[in-house]
């Protein structure tokens, strides 16, 4: 098998429109949370019924069929799914911090503060502490949510919807002068957010019109070193004009500030795979695969990726995963069957 880095490439893109009749659970689980990142919610609930309509005990296709509906604001419906998953599976942790939010959306405070206080040891997600608080300040307990809304500010700095509830518990508890100072916080980072849309729409323009070093000073704007989703946002908007080399210092800086991002991390490993730098690329999508096992642009990157560095043996593995994702894809069904081929010979 030529090792080719178009066929790879065509492998990586899913270029083949080919459909396949029977998809099974995998391949509705990566069509589903390839929207999901998409943010096409309604669709990937699509996805995620198909699954269970195939295995209806399977606890991840019912997870996040239930998280695309709270995203869709039928919580009803998302209660119900996440009970089950706990049927299922048992407590977790993840589905309890769900329920806690469902709680607070329904405005039966107590229960939201049980289930979201179990959490504070180990918080399945960093804004854990702001529904905490959210929580306590709507059960009338100003103090118990200020000082969940104040751990929320450490752990969320760049987030204005923090420094805007803080403001107005500080206000209620008297405390005038600090409510001042995080209102002035939220006015600030509500305006910034403004702007990085602003600077986004300019530095798109800029590497869609002009050359890359006039592109580089409008996107240079939207660069924070303390800001991991600015830089991934960067890096992706470098990754999507093809400018990978550009994309790499943003990406990096924001997989070191958050170790669990999925966006930088992924489009760490192809901004690498692009610039044919395979052994760099190896471990960010390992790290990428990791974090989220069924999304299949990561996987048949990883599987290209080893492919390329001549580990067969480590390739055959992820690609068969790659191809029961995406069945429909021709491209990476005939790669496989011809390291198939290879290694029998």
């Amino acid at each position: 098998m030529t090792r080719t880095v178009a066929a790879l490439l065509a492998i990586a893109a899913g270029m083949s429109q080919a459909q396949d009749q029977r998809p099974g659970v995998e391949a509705h689980l990566s069509r589903g949370a390839q929207l999901m990142q998409d943010q096409l919610f309604e669709a990937a609930a699509n996805e995620f019924e198909q699954a269970l309509e195939l295995n209806a005990a399977d606890p991840r296709a019912r997870f996040e069929f239930a998280v695309c509906l709270v995203s869709l604001g039928r919580n009803d419906e998302a209660r119900r799914q996440f009970e089950q998953v706990r049927q299922l599976t048992g407590e977790s942790r993840y589905v309890t911090y769900y329920l806690g939010r469902l709680d607070l959306l329904s405005n039966d405070y107590a229960s939201a503060i049980r289930r979201l206080g179990s959490l504070t040891e180990e918080p399945p997600f960093p804004d854990t502490a702001f529904y905490l608080g959210v929580a306590y300040i709507s059960s009338g307990d100003v103090a118990g949510g200020t000082k969940w809304l104040e751990r929320a500010a450490k752990l969320l700095p760049h987030d204005y919807r923090v420094h805007y509830r803080l403001a107005r518990a500080y206000s209620s508890g008297g405390r005038e002068q600090e409510a001042a100072h995080e209102y002035g916080l939220y006015s600030q980072l509500r305006d910034e957010h403004k702007n990085t849309e602003k600077d986004v729409r300019e530095c798109t323009s800029a590497l869609g019109t002009g050359p890359l070093a006039t592109a580089r000073e409008a996107c240079h704007r939207i660069y924070d070193p303390n800001d991991p989703e600015k830089l991934t946002l960067l890096g992706q908007l470098f990754g999507d004009a093809g400018a990978f080399a550009e994309a790499l210092d943003p990406l990096k800086r924001a997989a070191q500030l958050d170790a669990n991002s999925f966006e930088a991390w992924h489009n760490l490993g192809v901004s690498y795979f692009r610039l044919e730098r395979y052994e760099e690329a190896r471990a960010p999508l390992e790290k990428a695969v990791a974090l989220r096992p069924n999304f299949y642009g990561s996987v048949v990157l990883l599987g290209a990726t080893l492919y390329m560095l001549g580990e067969d043996d480590a390739a055959l593995p992820v690609l068969e995963r790659a191809h029961r994702l995406n069945p429909a894809d021709t491209e990476t069904a005939a790669a496989l069957e011809k390291l198939r081929a290879r290694r029998r010979k």
